[in-house]
């Protein structure tokens, strides 16, 4: 199909993936991409053309990939996307360099610092009545002598992401969770070992297995209007070091209050384009509680495409064609999944959670966005089946045991 515009994505994972299997069934075009990954599931697909930059996450060189593709598309408007915080940050920083036929759907770098900002965001939820876990931050200079105001067990993560990742060490997690303060103060100490020197966030654990959290996506339109939500219940996460609170299993499901009040809360901000929220429900108290604001679509943005709602088509008819979009909250129950379905059913306890995966899998309705009929590559077959098969292995080895 011949589209007057073409889908430029950054990262090689699978947010790209999903990104690009969304533009593909809505309009059958092949994306470009580029990411660090030599392997995974994005080389050899035929849904998109895949090539490895190792430096693409870097600005001079994202810039010069943005800017050659481009002036080979004169006829065309090139939609960039980030799928992944360092990505979108360059993008948004380059985006006044980049060629006239670009487009990138990205709210200002000032309030992308600002919302991604782990620390300010808080103080944003603070301000607006949005409920958050208790939270201490913890800076380079108090050492070991500031106290926590409340017990464990403790969360310790960075407040900015990117800088963290920067700076590497042996051990190095996503999140940290420990019981004692002695030993979170040894994690915030290594941190700032490694040469990271903002601030680190330190929170009371909410107690709950998996099936407590819950995502949130939602697009806003060019003119900073809410026009998409899709709220997800997660019911399994990744568990390993690096990936830890990766979603593995979703079922969408409405939750009008939450969904409400984040809309506010992104309309009076003005804020543009897709964002994502990690929230989890909190049984001692019955609030829902954010941990963060994602300023893009988030690594299982699939759920909300194979729930009816196809992203790709939201930004097109906004960015390209101008429409006037209709306010969608999406009521679909759909089931998404990344992970073998044995691997779920052993490790999501709750009955009744399972019994809605069977009714759904039997009608038909879930998703594996890795599983496409569309992209039949052997190579591309091979690495998606070794990439299914890992889970096994990893959730014996961190998730701990099956369910009873």
């Amino acid at each position: 199909m011949e589209t007057e515009f073409i889908p430029l994505l950054f990262a090689g994972d699978i947010n790209v993936y999903s990104v690009a299997r969304a533009f593909h069934e809505a309009y059958g075009v092949k994306p470009k991409a580029y990411g660090k990954a030599g392997t995974g599931v994005c080389p050899d697909s035929r849904i998109m053309d895949y090539s490895r930059e190792p430096e693409a996450d870097q600005g001079e060189t994202l810039l010069r990939l943005v800017n050659d593709f481009a002036g080979g598309q004169r006829d065309k408007k090139v939609i960039v996307i980030g799928c992944g915080d360092n990505y979108v940050r360059q993008i948004i920083a380059c985006a006044p360099n980049f060629a006239d036929n670009v487009i990138a759907p990205y709210i200002s770098l000032a309030q992308f610092d600002r919302l991604t900002h782990k620390e300010k965001f808080y103080a944003l939820c603070q301000e607006s009545g949005i409920d958050y876990p208790d939270t201490f931050i913890h800076r380079k200079e108090y050492g070991r002598s500031r106290e926590f105001p409340f017990d464990g067990p403790f969360i310790i993560k960075p407040s900015d992401g990117i800088s963290y990742w920067a700076h590497p060490f042996p051990g190095q997690n996503k999140v940290f969770k420990t019981d004692r303060r002695q030993d979170a103060c040894d994690i915030m100490e290594r941190i700032y070992a490694s040469g990271y020197d903002d601030s680190i966030v330190v929170q009371n654990f909410i107690p709950g297995d998996d099936t407590y959290m819950r995502v949130l996506t939602n697009y806003s339109d060019r003119n900073g209007q809410v026009r998409l939500t899709c709220h997800g219940h997660v019911l399994l996460e990744e568990h390993t070091p690096r990936g830890s609170g990766n979603h593995a299993v979703i079922l969408t499901e409405r939750n009008e209050p939450l969904e409400s009040q984040l809309t506010a809360l992104l309309n009076q901000l003005g804020y543009t384009g897709f964002s994502n929220f990690d929230i989890k429900y909190d049984q001692r108290d019955g609030k829902y509680k954010v941990f963060e604001l994602n300023a893009r679509q988030g690594r299982s943005n699939y759920y909300v495409t194979g729930a009816g709602a196809n992203i790709a088509r939201y930004l097109v008819d906004d960015l390209i064609y101008e429409k006037t979009l209709p306010v969608t909250a999406v009521s679909n129950p759909s089931l998404w999944m990344i992970v073998p379905k044995k691997v779920a059913f052993d490790f999501i306890g709750p009955a009744r959670y399972r019994e809605e995966m069977r009714r759904l899998i039997r009608e038909g309705k879930w998703v594996n966005p890795l599983l496409n009929p569309a992209d039949r590559s052997l190579m591309r077959k091979l690495r998606v089946t070794k990439n299914l098969l890992g889970h096994h292995y990893k959730f014996r080895k961190y998730y701990g045991k099956k369910r009873a």
